[in-house]
């Protein structure tokens, strides 16, 4: 699985490594950090692009973030495409809960789904609610889901 910087550049290490150095690099910095993953998704034609990031914010000093991208041609509904964005969240953030804990890094998963039932995406609200919270990680959706609605939005369009 291939991560990279916001910059283009691709991390050389896995994901896990690269995530315990920047925190013990920011820590050293004298930064608290709180780690938030969101995934979103677009469909061009028979293509759907998904991208997955690893947003760090550091207590009142902005943040940073680290991508992957993938893509398929596999047919789905909206609900599907909304849980498959979850279930990537959720892969990372699993990945991931045991070091953050470690280094008391708090998480969060963020959904790209509307908590407004007039939007197309809200069918797929409570179960991925449900499925996020099960796992015991913090869930945010619409309008307050940052990582997934905007740092992941503007990696797939």
């Amino acid at each position: 699985m291939t991560w990279r910087k916001f910059s283009g550049e691709i991390l050389q290490t896995p994901i896990i490594e690269e995530v315990e150095r920047t925190i013990e690099r920011e820590t050293l910095l004298g930064n608290k950090l709180k780690v938030c993953i969101g995934t979103d998704s677009q469909v061009k034609g028979s293509v759907t692009d998904f991208a997955t990031v690893i947003v760090f914010l550091r207590e009142q000093r902005g943040g940073f973030m680290y991508i992957h991208q993938e893509r398929t041609s596999q047919k789905m509904s909206i609900k599907e495409r909304m849980l498959s964005e979850v279930q990537k969240s959720i892969d990372i953030a699993y990945k991931l809960c045991d070091l953050l804990d470690l280094y008391e890094v708090d998480l969060e998963v963020h959904a790209d789904i509307n908590t407004n039932p007039m939007f197309k995406s809200n069918q797929a609200l409570h179960e991925a609610m449900g499925y996020i919270l099960s796992m015991g990680f913090v869930f945010k959706a619409k309008p307050e889901a940052f990582a997934s609605s905007y740092c992941a939005n503007k990696m797939v369009q």
